[in-house]
């Protein structure tokens, strides 16, 4: 899946942006000018040779801000989709399987996950636990997991009815081991779908959250907190708030980008798309070497003429 993935320019936009959004987080702290926290001289400074993006009210670099807090972002995003994943996809498999109880039990729990407003939720957690991003993004991804819980369930009640699942039943074949070999492989491109989906959904929790000062005290730089920072600067740099609100929108667009990518190539469409490639390359290819047209045919391309020799 990730060739064909690739194969698409949708694709390989979506990667190529995400990933340099992950090097940004890995490398940030180390690519920053400056120090993020040090305050200077000239606050609401323009960009110039030594801030690239000028300076915020305190004097700090902002690109320096920018790229240390652009870990915080990635981290938290991550932490979103990768317990909704957990939390919303395993009993979703299992609920197919499991029995009634279970599965009434499961359906329950998402129904009422889905009425919680989530951000709301996050905030009262965050008062109860502290100011913590950490809490909030594992509380936030178990909110969101009913995502993975539906996507998941219907991909396996749609294999659960074929024949190879029911013969492998029949045959006394265990549960685990029926997911791992058939139903895991069928789920994989839904689930993926919404990976990307909430990845970006992760992006706009933490820049929100940042946003309202939960979970990050300032000073640390965030992505969410350079943008609320900037709003309150508008009539000494109007432009202050672009950088920040141009990353949030741009990863969030790659992830959904990423999302469309992955479900082109899978399922029914990505099978027609496949046979629509060969379709093209062998109308393209090389036609058959008897053919009188084909430029390696001596008496096509180097005819003899009819006196012969000379």
């Amino acid at each position: 899946m990730v060739r064909r993935v690739l194969a698409l320019a949708s694709g390989r936009t979506a990667v190529a942006v995400l990933a340099l959004i992950v090097l940004l987080a890995l490398l940030g702290p180390l690519l920053a000018p400056q120090d993020p926290l040090a305050t200077g001289d000239h606050p609401l400074a323009s960009a110039s040779a030594a801030h690239w993006l000028g300076t915020d009210y305190l004097g700090r670099d902002v690109l320096s801000r920018l790229l240390d807090g652009s870990r915080v972002s990635v981290l938290g995003s991550l932490e979103v989709a990768l317990t909704a994943l957990a939390v919303g996809a395993v009993p979703g498999i299992l609920s197919v399987y499991l029995g009634r109880g279970f599965e009434w039990l499961t359906l329950r729990l998402a129904d009422t996950l889905v009425a919680l407003p989530f951000l709301l939720f996050a905030v009262a957690v965050i008062a109860l636990l502290g100011n913590g991003l950490t809490q909030a993004m594992l509380v936030t991804g178990t909110l969101v997991s009913p995502l993975f819980y539906r996507v998941a369930r219907a991909a396996t009640l749609a294999v659960a009815r074929s024949q190879y699942v029911e013969a492998a039943l029949i045959s006394g074949a265990s549960i685990g081991w029926i997911v791992r070999r058939h139903v895991w492989a069928k789920v994989l491109p839904p689930i993926a779908v919404a990976l990307a989906q909430t990845i970006g959904v992760g992006f706009i929790i933490v820049s929100s959250l940042t946003f309202l000062g939960i979970g990050i005290q300032p000073p640390e730089p965030t992505w969410g907190g350079l943008l609320a920072s900037d709003l309150g600067y508008l009539s000494h740099q109007p432009w202050a708030p672009l950088a920040p609100a141009l990353l949030i929108m741009v990863t969030v667009w790659a992830a959904n980008l990423l999302a469309d990518a992955i479900r082109d190539v899978s399922g029914e469409a990505g099978h027609a798309l496949a046979n629509t490639r060969k379709a093209r390359a062998n109308r393209r290819g090389p036609s058959h070497p008897s053919d009188p047209s084909h430029p390696s045919d001596p008496s096509a391309s180097d005819p003899v003429p009819a006196g012969g020799a000379r």
